[in-house]
């Protein structure tokens, strides 16, 4: 039971890091100062998708499951509902180079708006 919970814990965990990855440029329009979190971790979700590799928290979640006695994502809420969000049906190469490159596009866009808007103030 403890190792399925951390396993999902841990699924909660690479969501909101997926998410503030993709979404965090937004935080950064109106909080500054987050930039110093989001930019590394917005070139880790981007280097990831674009390197074809795996996110580490993938194994580890993985082992937490084999360690609780799973052997997939059955069952349950957060396997039901969030896992197909973070490992869609059919991935395949071209579609994590997609993926990536919108990743990078996003945050370079909205990076230009608050370095434009830096400058305005300057």
């Amino acid at each position: 039971m403890m190792f399925r919970l951390l396993a999902d814990v841990l699924v909660l965990i690479h969501g909101t890091f997926v998410l503030f990855v993709v979404l965090g440029a937004l935080l950064v329009l109106r909080q500054p100062r987050l930039a110093w979190l989001h930019l590394p971790a917005a070139i880790w979700g981007a280097a990831i998708e674009l390197g074809g590799w795996i996110c580490p928290l993938t194994p580890l979640e993985n082992a937490l499951r084999h360690r609780a006695g799973q052997a997939g994502y059955s069952g349950g809420f957060i396997e039901h509902y969030f896992l197909p969000l973070l490992y869609p049906a059919g991935l395949t190469r071209e579609t994590q180079l997609l993926f990536g490159g919108l990743v990078a596009v996003l945050n370079l866009a909205l990076y230009a708006i608050l370095a434009a808007r830096l400058a305005r103030k300057r």
